[in-house]
C-alpha cells in the first residue's frame, strides 16, 4: 500500500483537467474575484479580437494575475482576405514581433506561450499556412513560445471527400516547429455543452490538443442543437450568479501560456 498510493496520487495529479474562460471583452475588475471562484484560467488579448473595435484588456495582466488566474495568451492573426495574392512571409513575421513586443510590454515573462488567432477553418491556402509559420518563427525568435488557436471541425473536401481539421493541417506540414493547439470544437458531441465540468483536451477529437474550446457564446445552432438546453435561454453560457458570458475552454494547466510572473506588490 506505501508504494501504491503515491502512483495513485501521481496518475490522478497526470490527468487533471482545468477549467477556463475567454471572452473579446474584459469582464471588469470587479468581476474577476467572482470568475475566479470557478475558473482558473482566463483568454487575454494582446491586441484587438476579432469583430471589436479595441482591446480592453489592454494594461489589466497584473490584476488577473493578482485575482488568481492564469492565462491563454492571444494574438488576432491575418484572415485570408487579408493575405490572398500576397507574399505572407512579412506579415506573418511583422506580426510575430508585434506580438511579442506587446507581451513583453503587457509583462509576460520569456517563454510565454502566445497563441494565433486562426478564425478561418478547413484545410488552410499557401498564404494562411506561410503567415502562420512566418509568426510562429518570429514569436520563437523574439524569446517566446508560440501556439495556434485553431479549429478541430472536420470538414469534408469536394474534391476529395477526405475530412481534414485546420489543426491536422497546420500539424501536419509545420515540420520541426514546436507548437501549442488550442482547439475550438462546440460541436454537440464531442462537446458537453455548457458544462462547468470539465471534458479532457484530447475528447475534442484532436489527440495532440493541449487547449480545448468546447462553448462558443452565443451557441451556433447549427452546432448545438443536441445540447441547446444547457445553454441559458438567450444562447448564452454564464458562470454561475453572474450575468458574463463566457466561451468554455479546458486544459492540462492551470496556467496554459505559463504566463504568470511572482505578484506585484
Amino acid at each position: 500500500m506505501r508504494l501504491i498510493l503515491p502512483f495513485l496520487l501521481l496518475a490522478s495529479t497526470a490527468f487533471a483537467q482545468h477549467l477556463g474562460f475567454d471572452r473579446n471583452e474584459y469582464p471588469g475588475d470587479g468581476n474577476l474575484a467572482a470568475l475566479r471562484l470557478t475558473f482558473e484560467f482566463t483568454g487575454y488579448w494582446l491586441n484587438i479580437p476579432p469583430g471589436a473595435k479595441s482591446n480592453t484588456w489592454t494594461s489589466k495582466r497584473k490584476l488577473v494575475e493578482k485575482a488568481g488566474l492564469g492565462f491563454v495568451v492571444l494574438y488576432n492573426g491575418k484572415t485570408y482576405k487579408q493575405l490572398k495574392g500576397a507574399e505572407a512571409e512579412e506579415p506573418g513575421s511583422a506580426d510575430g514581433l508585434a506580438a511579442a513586443t506587446v507581451a513583453k510590454k503587457e509583462g509576460f515573462p520569456a517563454g510565454t506561450i502566445i497563441f494565433l488567432d486562426q478564425e478561418e477553418g478547413g484545410r488552410l491556402f499557401p498564404e494562411q499556412k506561410e503567415y502562420v509559420y512566418a509568426w510562429v518563427d518570429a514569436v520563437i525568435a523574439n524569446g517566446y513560445r508560440a501556439g495556434v488557436y485553431c479549429s478541430g471541425i472536420p470538414v469534408k473536401e469536394q474534391d476529395t471527400g477526405e475530412n481534414i481539421t485546420t489543426a491536422e493541417d497546420i500539424k501536419s506540414s509545420a515540420g520541426p516547429r514546436e507548437i501549442s493547439y488550442f482547439v475550438a470544437q462546440d460541436s454537440c458531441p464531442p462537446s458537453p455543452g455548457c458544462s462547468l465540468k470539465p471534458p479532457a483536451a484530447s475528447d475534442s477529437g484532436i489527440s495532440f490538443a493541449d487547449l480545448w474550446q468546447y462553448v462558443q457564446s452565443p451557441r451556433r445552432p447549427e452546432q448545438t442543437n443536441s445540447c441547446a438546453q444547457t445553454y441559458a435561454a438567450d444562447g448564452n453560457c454564464y458562470p454561475p450568479n453572474m450575468k458574463v458570458h463566457v466561451d468554455l475552454n479546458t486544459a492540462t494547466s492551470a496556467d496554459p501560456s505559463h504566463g504568470r510572473r511572482a505578484v506585484e506588490q
